[in-house]
């Protein structure tokens, strides 16, 4: 099992980082993310134990959930970056009009897991509620991936708030 490399939403995105973003915020490009990247990611990420990915620079992991009714193991590659020992991921789906499955996994069984190859050590994931703390995470989030402020726009148009998940160790 490989580490999960610590992200600081401070530190600024490299320039192909940010022209890569650029390109998700394109319909071809969403398309792209939506329909191969998130199938072919889990394959991609445990073959290579991490190392190889669609989301090239972007700072991508494996979630390991168990599904919600099946209670069978689901593996759904997340972008993340850290707050303290906290993982961080959020449950945009691309801006769509749903949350992803992973997020109604998690809600109903809170013990994860997340590394770039799918395993890692136990979290429990816990739903961000409180508005500051939202706030807060949100201008760091878009500091990793500038196309979540799209993706608000799109959810809010048709009701929908994304969620901010916090992953504790232990």
């Amino acid at each position: 099992m490989s580490d999960l490399p610590r992200i600081d939403p401070s530190r600024n995105l490299t320039r192909p980082a940010r022209a890569y973003a650029a390109v998700l915020r394109t319909p071809p490009g969403r398309w792209l993310a939506i329909n191969v990247a998130s199938k072919v990611d889990p394959w991609l990420m445990r073959t290579s134990r991490g190392k190889v990915g669609m989301g090239l620079m972007l700072p991508s992991a494996l979630l390991t959930t168990k599904g919600a009714k099946s209670g069978q193991e689901r593996v759904n590659p997340v972008l993340y970056f850290h707050d303290g020992d906290d993982v961080i991921v959020i449950a945009s789906s691309f801006g769509r009009d749903k949350h992803p499955a992973w997020y109604h996994n998690l809600k109903a069984h809170p013990d994860v897991r997340i590394a770039k190859d799918g395993g890692g050590a136990p979290r429990t994931a816990v739903e961000v509620t409180d508005a500051d703390e939202i706030a807060r995470l949100w201008s760091q989030a878009d500091r990793i991936y500038p196309p979540y402020a799209n993706y608000r726009q799109r959810t809010d148009a048709v009701g929908r708030r994304i969620p901010i998940v916090r992953l504790i160790a232990g």
